[in-house]
This record gives C-alpha cells, sequence and structure tokens, in this order.
C-alpha cells in the first residue's frame, strides 16, 4: 500500500479546472459554501465582544461627558 500526496500547486491547478468548468450560478453557489466554510466562529464572537466593549465605554464617556 502506498499513499500518495499532490503538492498544493497540483491541487490549485486541480480546482483551477474545475472552477473554469462551472456555470456562473455554480461559480457563486461554490463561492458562498466557500466562504461559509471559511469563516472563522471565533473570530465573528471577538468582533461582536470588541463591539460590545466599544459600545460600552462610549456609552460610559457620553455620560461623563452630561455631568
Amino acid at each position: 500500500m502506498s499513499i500518495s500526496f499532490e503538492s498544493d500547486e497540483i491541487i490549485l491547478e486541480q480546482l483551477r479546472k474545475r472552477l473554469r468548468s462551472m456555470t456562473d450560478a455554480e461559480l457563486i453557489k461554490f463561492g458562498k459554501d466557500v466562504r461559509r466554510l471559511a469563516e472563522n466562529p471565533f473570530q465573528r464572537q471577538l468582533e461582536e465582544a470588541r463591539k460590545e466593549w466599544k459600545r460600552r465605554k462610549e456609552a460610559a464617556a457620553s455620560s461623563n461627558r452630561s455631568f
């Protein structure tokens, strides 16, 4: 039994060939699917935590200005 690995360049070329054979609709769907798979759920949580932190700091700053 032998295990063979393909180089990144070979894999990329196979992907390019597959993408070229897709219709516009298939290419759009593929792009949307890959984007969803490539998202890091922890990154989104981090961004939301940062937004909340910023919102709180802005709210505290604006309440301090009113005194």
